[in-house]
């Protein structure tokens, strides 16, 4: 049995903000597991995690509130810069809850996961001290699932790039919610229909400007994501990130690098976190994590083993898990493991063509090179009318692997070719492609896809992806650029091969480039430019970077 009420938190402004509460059966005291989210606290992130319910039957009060301007909360929504004064808040006053045991943990994903981290109890971030740290403000142990604290490269975009179709989507999530709170069925149902039809990659920005003018998405997609000017740079204190941390990410989740910047930063400020990384997207967690998290939070906040002797509590997992996305396996690793394997022998391959790589999809060649060589020139149009789609990966509507042997095949993509693989190549970490190209014209992207080809060439599956963007001005010159793709982990197969795929577009994934030097905002439009790029793969290198350093 399992009891549910609402509780509501009285903050020092008078503002209330409304939380549901999970009661387990029994008198307790029980620790306390506390969700803080913008989607409705009855809702509870149930598309990754198990309803508080079932953490509850285990033993936990579970509090998921409805942060400020949000569900039944008082006060408006100005999304993460309202956190950090009401997550310290929150905790203090779930410490005190009647049935808690006076120990509180906290857990969640992406906006849910960056709210556990916003506190202001932990004092000056300078230089931390027992009197500038508000112990009582401060959970005991984390959970933070995908997420991150750099606004601008965790959240909105990456390689200079809005997060476009991502990017608008989430912002009309949050706006729909804002109309709906405030009686606005009308521009609730433009929202809602703009989203089903797919329409919002090209109409978004005008619902934001009606519905929503003054919102974090819309403030983010008119800022210029090219630099950190303007951009926050949130911070944990480091009294928080010497807690017990439990980072949480997946291969095809657009977080994966915040998740991997605070493992870091964990590591920094002193702190032993641990780190969990599946074959998962955004919303799929392919079965969850559940047990793991449950088992963490007994371990840090149940009386039985917070009090008992460390002889007589369970051993800890390794603190680095990682599944592979091609088997399912997951691998455990120590740091030192983790170290090591960093530190080991590079692997890097060169491109060379004779001019038909993108004509032809079996032309450009990837060959093994332990430093920049590479020979050829290859020449891309990119044609607004028709620019090339992204597709799956880790910005995809539908996220993850994908077959890309159609968008192989098109004039406007250049594609470059391992001979087939002598025996199984496992992969774990971050490609950078550094290769040097002119443009025509004072702005372009550039768009690439790492894939493995079955035996015959004409099976492609998309493993990552990842793009950049190029300019103004003196941008356009021939140069080196340098393009990172979405970190991985898989194994690939004796007898197939390896393809990059690069591209001048990926349109929704990321907004298509006018050419002219301003900032795209949304599809290809009359005045867009057609654009031409030319590769010199001269001195050209695909390097494989490690995906954990040591500090």
């Amino acid at each position: 049995m399992v009891r549910v009420r609402d509780a509501t938190l009285l903050l020092a402004d008078g503002l209330r903000l409304v939380s549901r509460l999970w009661h387990p059966e029994g008198p307790g005291p029980w620790p306390v597991l506390v969700m803080r989210q913008p989607y409705g606290r009855a809702i509870a992130s149930t598309v990754t995690y198990a309803h508080p319910s079932w953490y509850a039957s285990h033993g936990f009060l579970v509090v998921v509130q409805d942060v400020r301007g949000r569900g039944l909360s008082d006060g408006r929504f100005d999304g993460f810069t309202q956190e950090a004064a009401d997550g310290a808040a929150t905790i203090r006053w779930a410490r005190a809850l009647e049935g808690s045991n006076g120990r509180v943990g906290t857990y969640g994903f992406s906006y849910q996961g960056l709210t556990q981290l916003l506190n202001d109890g932990g004092g000056s971030t300078g230089n931390i001290s027992k009197d500038t740290t508000d112990e009582a403000a401060l959970p005991d142990c984390l959970a933070p699932a995908m997420c991150g604290l750099d606004e601008r490269l965790h959240w909105a975009s990456e390689g200079g790039a809005h997060w476009w179709a991502l990017g608008l989507g989430w912002a009309l999530q949050l706006a729909a919610e804002g109309c709906r709170r405030r009686g606005d069925e009308a521009a609730w149902q433009d929202i809602r229909r703009s989203l089903e039809r797919g329409s919002f990659t090209d109409e978004g920005l005008a619902l934001l400007e009606r519905h929503d003018p003054g919102g974090m998405g819309l403030r983010w997609l008119r800022r210029d994501p090219a630099g950190p000017e303007g951009w926050t740079i949130h911070t944990a204190a480091p009294a928080l990130l010497r807690r017990p941390l439990l980072l949480i990410g997946g291969w095809h989740d657009p977080h994966l690098n915040g998740v991997l910047d605070l493992w870091q930063r964990a590591r920094s400020a002193g702190g032993d976190p641990r780190l969990v990384i599946g074959a998962w997207s955004h919303l799929d967690w392919n079965g969850g994590l559940d047990n793991e998290l449950l088992a963490f939070f007994r371990r840090h906040l149940q009386d039985s083993a917070a009090t008992a002797p460390a002889a007589t509590v369970a051993p800890t997992v390794a603190p680095i898990r990682l599944q592979c996305a091609a088997t399912g396996t997951w691998h455990s690793l120590t740091l030192p493991e983790a170290t090591s394997a960093a530190a080991a022998e590079p692997i890097g391959w060169s491109l060379h063509s004779r001019g038909l790589a993108a004509i032809r999809w079996d032309e450009g060649e990837l060959l093994k090179a332990a430093a920049p060589s590479g020979r050829g020139q290859v020449v891309l149009v990119h044609d607004p009318w028709r620019p090339v789609p992204g597709r799956g990966g880790h910005l995809g509507p539908v996220p993850g692997p994908v077959e890309r042997a159609d968008l192989d095949r098109r004039t406007d993509v250049a594609c470059f070719t391992t001979a087939p693989l002598e025996a199984p190549l496992r992969l774990l970490g971050i490609f950078r492609l550094r290769l040097r190209v002119h443009a025509d014209q004072p702005s372009f992207d550039l768009c690439a896809a790492l894939s493995e080809v079955g035996p015959d060439g004409r099976s492609v599956r998309q493993l990552c992806t990842g793009a950049a963007r190029f300019g103004p001005g003196a941008m356009a010159a021939e140069a080196h650029r340098c393009l990172a793709l979405q970190p991985l982990a898989t194994l690939v197969a004796a007898g197939q091969r390896l393809r990059l795929s690069l591209a001048a577009a990926a349109w929704p994934q990321i907004a298509v480039n006018p050419g002219d030097g301003t900032l795209p905002a949304g599809g290809s439009g009359s005045g867009h430019r057609v654009i031409s790029l030319t590769l010199n793969l001269e001195d050209s290198h695909l390097s494989l970077e490690p995906l954990i350093r040591a500090n």
